[in-house]
Parts: C-alpha cells; sequence; structure tokens
C-alpha cells in the first residue's frame, strides 16, 4: 500500500505525519527540524513512504536536500497553494497543517516547487550580504552627516575616499565631537573593508560566468546587474519548463487552471525580452 508524509517545518521542531493511500493516518510525531533527524524517523516507520511533502520556506530547501540525498522522493509545496487548501480550518495548528500537506501530498493536489542548487543559493546569499553591508555603510555616514549638522558642521559634496578625511577636519579640536566621530569613523571603515572583499566576490563570479559576459556587452549594465539579471533569467527559464510539466497525478482542472493563473502575464513579456537580448549578434 502506498503510503505518503506531511512536514510542517518549524524552527526547532517539524510536525510529520503519515497516512496510507485512503487518508488514514498512520502515525504523527515531533521531529528535530534536522535532515538527519528525518530521515531516521522515515527510516524507522517500519513501514516505505512514496512520497514525502513540505511546504516552501527558509529550512524547506535545506531538509529537502537532506531527504533527497537519503533516497526518498520528496517535494516542495508552494505556499500560496498550501495556504488556500488549508484556509478552511478552524483551528491551525502545525499537527493539522502537516496532516493537511499529507492529505494534499496523497491526492497530488499540490504544484510543485524548484529547489534551488546550492551554487544558486550560495550566490543569492553573496548578493544579499554585500546588499546588507552596502546599506549599513550608507546609514552610517548619513548618521555622522545627521550628528555634525547639529552643530553647524556641513560636510557638503564628498567623496567615499576623502570623507573620513573631511569629517576630521570639520570636528577638529572638538573633543566630544572627535570622540563620537571617531567612533562612527572606525565601523564605518570595517564596513567599508568587509564590503569591498564581498563586492570583489561579486566580481569574480560575474568574471567566471558566460551568461555574464555576453551582459557587458550592453551599455550601462554593472557587475551588480549581471548577476541579479542572470538569476532572474535563471528564475523565468525554471517557470517556463514547470508551465511546461503536466499537472501532478490525481489533480483536478480547475487546480491546474489555478495554478497557471498564478504567474502575471507580463512576466511573459518581460522573460521574452530578456531572451531575445541573450542572442548572440548575428555578423
Amino acid at each position: 500500500m502506498e503510503n505518503y508524509a506531511g512536514i510542517d517545518v518549524s524552527l526547532e521542531l517539524s510536525s510529520v505525519c503519515v497516512v496510507d493511500a485512503q487518508g488514514k493516518v498512520l502515525r504523527e510525531a515531533k521531529v528535530a527540524s534536522e535532515p538527519d533527524a528525518l530521515v531516521e524517523f522515515f527510516e524507522t516507520l517500519g513501514f516505505a513512504v512514496k512520497q514525502i511533502g513540505l511546504e516552501a520556506g527558509p529550512l524547506s530547501q535545506w531538509l529537502h536536500a537532506g531527504l533527497r540525498e537519503a533516497g526518498f522522493e520528496t517535494v516542495l509545496l508552494e505556499t500560496r497553494h498550501v495556504k488556500a487548501a488549508l484556509s478552511a480550518m478552524t483551528v491551525k495548528t502545525d499537527r493539522k497543517d502537516a496532516r493537511g500537506i499529507a492529505q494534499l501530498i496523497r491526492m497530488g493536489w499540490f504544484q510543485p516547487v524548484h529547489a534551488k542548487s546550492v551554487g544558486a543559493q550560495e550566490i543569492r546569499a553573496l548578493l544579499i550580504a554585500r546588499k546588507q553591508l552596502l546599506g549599513r555603510l550608507i546609514d552610517v555616514e548619513l548618521s555622522i552627516r545627521g550628528i555634525l549638522r547639529g552643530f553647524g558642521l556641513k560636510v557638503g559634496p564628498v567623496t567615499r575616499r576623502n570623507f573620513e578625511a573631511r569629517i576630521r577636519e570639520l570636528v577638529a579640536g572638538q573633543a566630544t565631537l572627535e570622540r563620537i566621530a571617531g567612533a562612527m569613523l572606525s565601523a564605518r571603515s570595517a564596513l567599508k573593508a568587509e564590503y569591498g572583499r564581498l563586492h570583489k566576490a561579486v566580481l569574480a563570479t560575474v568574471r567566471d560566468d558566460a551568461v555574464c559576459s555576453r551582459l557587458m556587452t550592453v551599455p550601462g549594465v554593472g557587475p551588480r546587474s549581471r548577476r541579479h539579471s542572470r538569476r532572474a533569467w535563471e528564475d523565468s527559464w525554471r517557470r517556463d519548463a514547470a508551465r511546461r510539466e503536466p499537472c501532478s497525478q490525481g489533480s483536478s482542472s480547475s487546480s491546474g487552471i489555478a495554478a497557471a493563473a498564478i504567474d502575471d502575464e507580463d512576466d511573459d513579456d518581460d522573460d521574452e525580452r530578456r531572451r531575445r537580448l541573450m542572442q548572440p549578434p548575428v555578423h
């Protein structure tokens, strides 16, 4: 008999529910949100599980990869579909969510979500970290300007390279402001140094990517834009591939229509323009 499992992922403990082909609950448990703990749970069930489903989320890709490596057929579920399917429940708990996910897997009423590769996740993390450091760096500089403005000291137009010298020039001879500016400039220097390291890492990934190198021929496109665009194209190709795939077995035609309606029609036009830009020039 075929059995199915649903996992409601939480930070510390995940709720797991296993049902049979008729929807009868066979096993429910709280398991640590770790790939090894989940693998051990399913291996010690005493019966096979045909398919495991978990809602897409921050920890889901990590757990999904661990279960796949252990040989379990695992799928990520589209969050909006899961929310819509479970919205009829008057009382929502992790246990009931796990039951609902297991039933969705059993009936095939779900839209699978592509799990990003480890390399794609690393690039995304690199871009986010770089953006965060740059944001904090700008915040510190604006804070210094704001503090000095209250004392009638106007920084004025200045380059990032000359910013520190200009600030020290303005606060010279004022002990309190020198102490404040010194502390904030030290924090700024640390942020600037770490931001520079991550920026160089982004440039290195751009140089090693053939698609990004081709984008260098587009006027006004910088390294960060090339890397972000590369990520966007990967997502657009993935969506197109998902649209060409048939609906999951057991899903109704209405659920398939609802799944297709989620994607905005404007995205199709954007994807087509991106592909045209990707074509090599004709000589």
